[in-house]
């Protein structure tokens, strides 16, 4: 029978995640255009694409939680003064999209990723809306570097046979990215392939490789939301139920509450740091995309075979 959740406990943590503060990052080098992107994972991206041909400016800080995120009054201003902003779109920006929009209004260029892909919807109960955690499925991220390669290509200053070469050679290691995520998940064990997380980010994921989402700590597509007592009860029931040997916290977020609804199951559940949605210093475990989509299906691997 599964244990109450104890109300002390959540009292000390419910609703511990916080806003993250935030500078953004210095431009890299680069004499023609200059790219703003808003999350480091797209700033990775953009990277990958432009190279020399372009500065890119990235506004997330490593660790950062994306839905909290924020900038400061100086980098708001010079937005309008950038060749292109890239963002996430689909709700993930909620404390920058208003700047975005701002500068837009003055003539900015926008690339908003959702906008390139056919997004999923929150399930019921979860949240109106589409879901914007859309690159933990390599597939879709590489239908937005197609149409971020080509965006780059027509700015001003920009050699286009080298945005080519460059998206070119991405979408190569995009694809080999996900032979070795299929291969990896493969191994799994069918009653295995569940996945319980801090709060929604692993649906197109699930969706692409055949996992069940259990549920999540937080039952929302975004961190700024808290769980309520209920919630974790309802949750600590449908892990058992499934027999999930693990669940996974995002790195940029404390893992208390999920440690909490571990200890409450009354079974042996190992709670795995996984990098869902940021990516890490350049010394750390997950610096580019790439390192954190194969950190994470790694992680996911061995944790939901241990």
């Amino acid at each position: 029978m599964t244990r109450p959740i104890r109300r002390t406990a959540l009292l000390a943590f419910v609703g511990a995640t916080a806003a993250a503060a935030l500078v953004g990052c210095a431009p890299a080098s680069g004499n023609g255009a200059h790219i703003v992107a808003t999350t480091n994972i797209l700033g990775d991206v953009v990277r990958q694409i432009a190279g020399d041909e372009a500065g890119v400016t990235t506004l997330m800080k490593p660790n950062a939680d994306p839905h909290s995120f924020e900038i400061s009054a100086q980098e708001a201003a010079g937005l309008a003064e950038a060749d292109l902003l890239v963002s996430n779109g689909l709700g993930l920006e909620e404390n920058v999209e208003q700047h975005l929009a701002t500068a837009a209004g003055s003539g900015a260029a926008r690339f908003v990723a959702g906008d390139h892909i056919t997004p999923l919807s929150f399930s019921s109960g979860v949240g109106a809306g589409d879901d914007p955690h859309f690159w933990t499925d390599p597939d879709r991220m590489a239908d937005v570097v197609m149409a971020l390669g080509d965006e780059i290509a027509g700015l001003p200053g920009v050699d286009v046979s080298a945005i080519e070469e460059h998206t070119s050679a991405y979408l190569e290691e995009i694809d080999a990215l996900e032979a070795e995520m299929t291969a990896a998940f493969e191994a799994i064990p069918d009653d295995r392939r569940a996945l319980v997380t801090n709060h929604h980010v692993f649906g197109y994921l699930a969706d692409r490789f055949g996992f069940d989402t259990v549920g999540a700590v937080i039952p929302s597509g975004t961190t700024l939301a808290s769980p309520s007592a209920a919630d974790l009860e309802s949750l600590a029931t449908a892990i058992e139920s499934a027999g999930v040997p693990a669940i996974f916290a995002e790195s940029s977020q404390p893992d208390r509450l999920v440690q909490v609804l571990a200890d409450e199951v009354g079974i042996d559940v190992a709670v795995v740091e996984l990098f869902s949605e940021s990516l890490t210093e350049p010394e750390g475990e997950a610096p580019t995309y790439l390192d954190m989509m194969r950190v994470n299906t790694d992680r996911i691997a061995q944790g939901l075979t241990r």
